[in-house]
Protein backbone atom coordinates (compact mmCIF):
# COMPACT_ATOMS: atom_id res chain seq x y z
CA UNK A 1 0.00 0.00 0.00
CA UNK A 2 1.58 3.24 -0.73
CA UNK A 3 1.70 6.30 1.89
CA UNK A 4 -1.05 8.15 -0.21
CA UNK A 5 -3.22 4.66 -0.39
CA UNK A 6 -2.10 4.48 3.65
CA UNK A 7 -2.94 8.19 4.27
CA UNK A 8 -6.55 7.81 2.42
CA UNK A 9 -7.40 4.50 4.65
CA UNK A 10 -6.11 6.27 7.80
CA UNK A 11 -8.41 8.93 7.09
CA UNK A 12 -11.49 7.23 6.17
CA UNK A 13 -11.13 5.07 9.24
CA UNK A 14 -10.73 7.69 11.46
CA UNK A 15 -14.02 9.08 10.27
CA UNK A 16 -15.67 6.22 10.80
CA UNK A 17 -14.38 5.86 14.44
CA UNK A 18 -15.49 9.63 15.18
CA UNK A 19 -19.11 9.05 13.43
CA UNK A 20 -19.17 6.00 15.89
CA UNK A 21 -18.06 7.89 18.51
CA UNK A 22 -20.66 10.57 17.84
CA UNK A 23 -23.48 7.96 17.38
CA UNK A 24 -22.69 6.58 20.49
CA UNK A 25 -22.51 10.39 22.33
CA UNK A 26 -26.07 10.76 20.45
CA UNK A 27 -26.97 7.59 21.95
CA UNK A 28 -26.26 8.25 25.56
CA UNK A 29 -27.87 11.66 25.28
CA UNK A 30 -30.81 11.37 23.99
CA UNK A 31 -31.80 7.54 24.74
CA UNK A 32 -32.84 6.53 28.18
CA UNK A 33 -34.70 3.96 29.40
CA UNK A 34 -36.22 1.57 27.52
CA UNK A 35 -38.25 -1.80 27.15
CA UNK A 36 -37.69 -4.39 24.00
CA UNK A 37 -38.62 -7.88 25.87
CA UNK A 38 -42.05 -10.09 25.34
CA UNK A 39 -45.54 -8.74 25.93
CA UNK A 40 -47.29 -9.88 29.13
CA UNK A 41 -50.67 -11.76 28.42
CA UNK A 42 -53.51 -9.51 29.23
CA UNK A 43 -55.27 -9.57 32.01
CA UNK A 44 -59.00 -9.55 32.55
CA UNK A 45 -58.92 -6.01 33.78
CA UNK A 46 -56.83 -5.09 30.89
CA UNK A 47 -59.50 -6.83 28.48
CA UNK A 48 -62.15 -5.04 30.08
CA UNK A 49 -60.31 -1.62 30.05
CA UNK A 50 -59.73 -2.69 26.02
CA UNK A 51 -63.43 -2.50 25.39
CA UNK A 52 -64.07 0.60 27.48
CA UNK A 53 -61.36 2.65 25.83
CA UNK A 54 -62.81 1.29 22.69
CA UNK A 55 -66.41 2.65 23.70
CA UNK A 56 -64.67 5.82 23.99
CA UNK A 57 -62.95 6.10 21.10
CA UNK A 58 -66.26 4.99 19.04
CA UNK A 59 -67.81 7.79 20.30
CA UNK A 60 -65.68 10.22 19.43
CA UNK A 61 -64.64 9.40 16.17
CA UNK A 62 -67.90 7.20 14.77
CA UNK A 63 -70.79 9.19 16.96
CA UNK A 64 -69.25 12.66 16.96
CA UNK A 65 -67.26 12.75 14.10
CA UNK A 66 -65.40 15.70 12.90
CA UNK A 67 -64.70 18.28 16.22
CA UNK A 68 -62.82 21.59 14.91
CA UNK A 69 -63.69 25.09 16.30
CA UNK A 70 -63.23 26.44 12.36
CA UNK A 71 -65.02 23.67 10.92
CA UNK A 72 -66.93 21.74 12.84
CA UNK A 73 -67.54 23.52 16.07
CA UNK A 74 -70.95 21.67 17.15
CA UNK A 75 -68.85 17.97 17.25
CA UNK A 76 -66.18 19.86 19.03
CA UNK A 77 -68.60 21.50 21.73
CA UNK A 78 -70.37 17.49 21.69
CA UNK A 79 -67.01 15.80 22.52
CA UNK A 80 -66.35 18.63 25.46
CA UNK A 81 -69.63 17.65 26.65
CA UNK A 82 -68.84 14.18 26.73
CA UNK A 83 -65.74 14.52 28.42
CA UNK A 84 -67.68 16.58 31.02
CA UNK A 85 -70.11 13.50 31.98
CA UNK A 86 -67.44 10.82 32.03
CA UNK A 87 -65.07 13.27 34.73
CA UNK A 88 -68.43 13.68 36.31
CA UNK A 89 -69.80 10.26 36.42
CA UNK A 90 -65.85 8.94 37.56
CA UNK A 91 -66.90 11.30 41.14
CA UNK A 92 -65.07 14.21 39.37
CA UNK A 93 -66.26 18.23 39.62
CA UNK A 94 -65.05 19.18 36.07
CA UNK A 95 -65.02 22.88 34.94
CA UNK A 96 -64.52 25.02 31.92
CA UNK A 97 -61.81 27.51 31.47
CA UNK A 98 -63.80 29.10 28.11
CA UNK A 99 -61.92 31.36 25.98
CA UNK A 100 -62.45 33.20 22.62
CA UNK A 101 -60.49 33.54 19.80
CA UNK A 102 -60.89 35.41 16.80
CA UNK A 103 -59.77 36.02 12.84
CA UNK A 104 -59.91 32.45 11.84
CA UNK A 105 -62.35 32.08 8.98
CA UNK A 106 -64.23 28.98 8.31
CA UNK A 107 -62.13 27.13 6.38
CA UNK A 108 -59.62 27.53 8.88
CA UNK A 109 -56.81 29.89 7.22
CA UNK A 110 -55.84 33.13 9.15
CA UNK A 111 -57.44 36.12 7.42
CA UNK A 112 -58.90 38.85 7.65
CA UNK A 113 -62.68 37.94 9.20
CA UNK A 114 -62.79 38.73 13.51
CA UNK A 115 -65.25 36.53 13.85
CA UNK A 116 -64.88 35.16 17.64
CA UNK A 117 -65.53 31.90 18.71
CA UNK A 118 -65.81 30.61 22.08
CA UNK A 119 -64.38 27.40 23.41
CA UNK A 120 -62.63 25.72 26.20
CA UNK A 121 -60.74 23.59 28.08
CA UNK A 122 -61.95 20.72 30.73
CA UNK A 123 -60.79 20.40 33.92
CA UNK A 124 -61.01 17.90 36.56
CA UNK A 125 -58.73 17.65 39.79
CA UNK A 126 -58.03 15.54 42.80
CA UNK A 127 -56.12 17.56 45.39
CA UNK A 128 -53.63 17.01 47.47
CA UNK A 129 -53.66 15.37 50.87
CA UNK A 130 -50.39 16.59 53.12
CA UNK A 131 -47.89 19.15 52.45
CA UNK A 132 -46.90 18.33 48.90
CA UNK A 133 -50.44 19.38 48.19
CA UNK A 134 -49.27 22.71 46.14
CA UNK A 135 -46.68 20.17 43.57
CA UNK A 136 -49.34 19.75 40.98
CA UNK A 137 -49.38 16.45 38.17
CA UNK A 138 -51.02 17.15 35.04
CA UNK A 139 -52.48 14.82 32.56
CA UNK A 140 -53.65 16.26 29.45
CA UNK A 141 -55.17 15.18 25.61
CA UNK A 142 -56.11 16.95 23.01
CA UNK A 143 -59.92 16.55 22.23
CA UNK A 144 -59.65 18.45 19.17
CA UNK A 145 -59.16 16.64 15.44
CA UNK A 146 -57.94 17.66 12.32
CA UNK A 147 -60.40 19.43 9.92
CA UNK A 148 -62.51 16.92 8.40
CA UNK A 149 -60.75 14.03 10.01
CA UNK A 150 -62.52 12.03 12.18
CA UNK A 151 -59.44 11.75 14.83
CA UNK A 152 -60.05 8.42 16.04
CA UNK A 153 -56.18 7.93 16.60
CA UNK A 154 -55.13 11.16 16.68
CA UNK A 155 -56.65 12.18 19.11
CA UNK A 156 -59.62 10.12 20.46
CA UNK A 157 -57.08 7.26 21.99
CA UNK A 158 -55.27 10.39 23.97
CA UNK A 159 -58.41 11.17 25.53
CA UNK A 160 -60.22 8.00 26.12
CA UNK A 161 -56.75 6.97 28.23
CA UNK A 162 -57.50 10.67 29.79
CA UNK A 163 -60.89 9.71 30.90
CA UNK A 164 -60.20 6.05 32.17
CA UNK A 165 -57.55 7.02 34.43
CA UNK A 166 -59.54 10.08 35.67
CA UNK A 167 -62.00 7.40 36.45
CA UNK A 168 -59.59 4.95 37.95
CA UNK A 169 -57.80 7.63 40.36
CA UNK A 170 -60.74 9.80 41.18
CA UNK A 171 -60.82 7.96 44.90
CA UNK A 172 -57.87 7.60 45.74
CA UNK A 173 -55.59 9.91 47.56
CA UNK A 174 -52.15 11.40 47.18
CA UNK A 175 -49.93 13.69 48.04
CA UNK A 176 -49.70 15.62 45.23
CA UNK A 177 -52.51 17.38 43.28
CA UNK A 178 -53.53 15.50 39.78
CA UNK A 179 -55.30 17.46 37.02
CA UNK A 180 -56.87 16.16 34.24
CA UNK A 181 -57.07 18.30 31.27
CA UNK A 182 -58.79 17.94 28.09
CA UNK A 183 -57.20 20.50 25.66
CA UNK A 184 -59.21 22.24 22.98
CA UNK A 185 -57.68 23.72 19.70
CA UNK A 186 -54.20 21.54 19.32
CA UNK A 187 -54.52 20.81 15.96
CA UNK A 188 -53.72 23.48 13.20
CA UNK A 189 -54.60 26.60 12.41
CA UNK A 190 -54.25 27.13 16.29
CA UNK A 191 -50.64 25.05 16.83
CA UNK A 192 -48.21 26.41 18.25
CA UNK A 193 -49.98 29.83 18.66
CA UNK A 194 -50.84 31.41 21.65
CA UNK A 195 -54.75 30.55 20.77
CA UNK A 196 -53.91 26.73 21.71
CA UNK A 197 -56.06 25.49 24.59
CA UNK A 198 -53.04 24.15 26.37
CA UNK A 199 -51.16 27.35 26.15
CA UNK A 200 -53.88 29.11 27.25
CA UNK A 201 -54.20 27.00 30.16
CA UNK A 202 -50.50 26.61 31.04
CA UNK A 203 -50.56 30.45 31.22
CA UNK A 204 -53.68 30.57 33.77
CA UNK A 205 -51.25 28.65 35.92
CA UNK A 206 -47.94 30.58 35.47
CA UNK A 207 -50.33 33.54 36.40
CA UNK A 208 -51.53 31.40 39.71
CA UNK A 209 -47.95 30.77 40.36
CA UNK A 210 -48.90 26.90 40.30
CA UNK A 211 -45.98 24.91 40.96
CA UNK A 212 -45.95 22.06 37.79
CA UNK A 213 -43.72 19.22 38.61
CA UNK A 214 -45.14 17.25 35.49
CA UNK A 215 -46.79 17.59 32.72
CA UNK A 216 -47.97 14.66 30.50
CA UNK A 217 -49.38 14.66 27.02
CA UNK A 218 -51.34 11.54 25.44
CA UNK A 219 -50.76 12.39 21.77
CA UNK A 220 -51.82 9.67 19.45
CA UNK A 221 -51.60 6.06 21.13
CA UNK A 222 -53.20 3.39 19.22
CA UNK A 223 -51.29 2.25 16.50
CA UNK A 224 -48.70 -0.36 16.63
CA UNK A 225 -47.28 -2.87 13.96
CA UNK A 226 -45.17 -5.47 13.81
CA UNK A 227 -44.08 -5.08 10.12
CA UNK A 228 -40.73 -4.50 9.16
CA UNK A 229 -39.61 -0.98 8.50
CA UNK A 230 -43.05 0.36 10.05
CA UNK A 231 -41.04 3.09 12.10
CA UNK A 232 -40.09 6.18 10.16
CA UNK A 233 -37.72 8.98 11.75
CA UNK A 234 -37.25 12.64 11.64
CA UNK A 235 -33.78 12.27 11.43
CA UNK A 236 -31.90 9.95 9.99
CA UNK A 237 -29.05 9.23 12.46
CA UNK A 238 -32.03 8.36 15.11
CA UNK A 239 -32.74 5.05 12.93
CA UNK A 240 -29.25 3.62 14.27
CA UNK A 241 -30.78 4.11 17.77
CA UNK A 242 -34.09 3.26 17.84
CA UNK A 243 -36.21 0.30 16.44
CA UNK A 244 -37.35 0.00 12.68
CA UNK A 245 -40.66 -2.09 13.91
CA UNK A 246 -43.24 0.29 15.06
CA UNK A 247 -44.58 -1.57 17.97
CA UNK A 248 -43.83 0.18 20.98
CA UNK A 249 -45.09 3.63 23.09
CA UNK A 250 -42.40 6.40 23.01
CA UNK A 251 -41.53 8.98 25.72
CA UNK A 252 -40.63 12.14 23.99
CA UNK A 253 -39.44 15.39 25.97
CA UNK A 254 -36.65 18.47 25.77
CA UNK A 255 -33.67 18.67 27.01
CA UNK A 256 -35.05 20.24 30.08
CA UNK A 257 -37.49 17.28 30.65
CA UNK A 258 -34.78 14.73 30.64
CA UNK A 259 -35.10 13.60 34.24
CA UNK A 260 -38.78 13.58 34.21
CA UNK A 261 -38.89 11.26 31.06
CA UNK A 262 -35.99 9.21 32.77
CA UNK A 263 -37.88 8.71 35.80
CA UNK A 264 -41.77 8.27 34.47
CA UNK A 265 -40.52 5.88 31.85
CA UNK A 266 -39.09 3.52 34.32
CA UNK A 267 -41.94 3.42 36.56
CA UNK A 268 -44.13 2.73 33.44
CA UNK A 269 -42.10 0.01 32.28
CA UNK A 270 -42.05 -1.21 35.82
CA UNK A 271 -45.67 -1.78 35.90
CA UNK A 272 -46.41 -2.93 32.48
CA UNK A 273 -44.04 -4.59 30.43
CA UNK A 274 -45.47 -3.23 27.14
CA UNK A 275 -42.08 -1.97 24.37
CA UNK A 276 -41.11 1.70 25.13
CA UNK A 277 -38.40 4.12 24.06
CA UNK A 278 -37.80 7.59 24.77
CA UNK A 279 -36.18 10.01 23.69
CA UNK A 280 -34.68 13.84 25.17
CA UNK A 281 -33.56 16.07 22.26
CA UNK A 282 -33.57 19.80 21.36
CA UNK A 283 -37.03 20.84 20.85
CA UNK A 284 -35.89 22.22 17.04
CA UNK A 285 -36.14 18.65 16.55
CA UNK A 286 -38.77 18.05 13.60
CA UNK A 287 -41.62 15.89 15.97
CA UNK A 288 -40.46 16.85 19.11
CA UNK A 289 -42.91 19.42 20.06
CA UNK A 290 -45.63 18.27 17.91
CA UNK A 291 -48.25 18.32 20.86
CA UNK A 292 -49.32 20.17 23.68
CA UNK A 293 -46.21 20.03 26.73
CA UNK A 294 -44.96 22.37 23.77
CA UNK A 295 -46.94 25.11 25.64
CA UNK A 296 -45.80 23.93 29.11
CA UNK A 297 -41.92 24.22 27.87
CA UNK A 298 -42.97 27.69 26.28
CA UNK A 299 -42.98 28.92 30.43
CA UNK A 300 -40.97 27.00 31.78
CA UNK A 301 -42.85 23.74 32.76
CA UNK A 302 -41.77 20.70 32.13
CA UNK A 303 -43.75 18.23 29.57
CA UNK A 304 -43.55 14.75 28.47
CA UNK A 305 -45.25 14.12 25.03
CA UNK A 306 -46.47 9.78 25.14
CA UNK A 307 -47.44 8.88 21.77
CA UNK A 308 -47.07 6.22 19.24
CA UNK A 309 -45.11 8.89 17.07
CA UNK A 310 -47.77 9.74 14.99
CA UNK A 311 -47.35 10.32 11.22
CA UNK A 312 -43.48 8.68 11.97
CA UNK A 313 -45.74 5.75 11.88
CA UNK A 314 -49.23 5.88 11.58
CA UNK A 315 -50.56 6.02 7.45
CA UNK A 316 -53.72 7.72 8.01
CA UNK A 317 -52.48 10.21 10.42
CA UNK A 318 -54.52 13.67 9.73
CA UNK A 319 -56.51 11.80 7.32
CA UNK A 320 -60.22 11.01 6.64
CA UNK A 321 -58.99 7.20 7.22
CA UNK A 322 -58.12 8.13 10.83
CA UNK A 323 -60.80 5.54 11.94
CA UNK A 324 -61.50 3.41 14.87
CA UNK A 325 -61.07 0.34 12.54
CA UNK A 326 -57.43 1.34 12.75
CA UNK A 327 -56.60 1.63 16.66
CA UNK A 328 -55.11 -1.54 18.66
CA UNK A 329 -57.23 -1.51 21.29
CA UNK A 330 -55.20 -4.46 23.43
CA UNK A 331 -51.92 -2.49 23.07
CA UNK A 332 -53.80 0.97 24.01
CA UNK A 333 -54.98 -0.73 27.34
CA UNK A 334 -51.77 -1.67 28.03
CA UNK A 335 -50.23 1.81 27.63
CA UNK A 336 -52.95 3.49 29.35
CA UNK A 337 -53.17 0.93 32.32
CA UNK A 338 -48.98 1.47 32.04
CA UNK A 339 -49.44 4.90 32.81
CA UNK A 340 -52.22 5.22 35.19
CA UNK A 341 -49.82 3.24 37.44
CA UNK A 342 -47.11 5.77 36.46
CA UNK A 343 -49.31 8.16 37.64
CA UNK A 344 -50.53 6.95 40.87
CA UNK A 345 -46.52 6.16 41.86
CA UNK A 346 -46.01 10.01 41.21
CA UNK A 347 -48.48 11.59 42.35
CA UNK A 348 -48.07 9.56 45.86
Amino acid sequence: MSLESLARYKSGVGKIIACVFLLGCLFAYLRLPSYAGKLEPLTDAQRQLSSRLRGHVSELSSVIGARSLTKSPGGLERAASYIEEKFSAAGLKPTRQSFAVSGYLNDGIFGASHATQSTANIVAEIAGANGKASEVVIVGAHYDAVQDCPGANDNGTGVAALIEMAKSLAHQKFARTVRFVAFTNEEPPFFRSDDMGSYRYATSCKERGDNIVAMFSLETLGYYSDKPDSQKFPLPALAALYPKTGNFVTFVGNIESRDLISICASRFIAQTKFPTQTLAAPKELTGVDFSDQLSFWRLGYPGVMVTDTAPYRYPFYHTSQDTVDKIDFDSLARVSDGLNAMVRELAK
